[in-house]
């Protein structure tokens, strides 16, 4: 059975317990902080925020937005790879 790691610590667990906060958000997990029981911060690992990051710059260009409207309407321009420049 596989080592389960915590997600949702107690403020005073996660200054405690800092680096197991740290390798819960690095795992691609989102650590939750909470203060009597309510969710109050999130630790979210580098490369999930580098992810979260493109996705809205994907999301905020108006012809990235067009060309994926376009391919999920079967409008998508195809290309043989040997035309592609290298």
């Amino acid at each position: 059975m596989p080592f389960l790691m915590k997600k949702a610590y107690t403020i005073k667990e996660a200054q405690r317990s800092l680096a197991a906060v740290v390798r819960t958000a690095e795992r691609g997990d989102l650590a939750t902080i909470t203060r009597h029981d309510q969710p109050v911060a999130y630790v979210i690992g580098a490369e999930r925020l580098a992810a979260i990051a493109e996705t809205m710059e994907l999301l905020a260009n108006p012809a990235a937005m067009a060309a994926i409207r376009d391919a999920e309407a079967g409008k998508g321009k195809l290309y043989d790879a040997a035309d592609l420049p290298e």
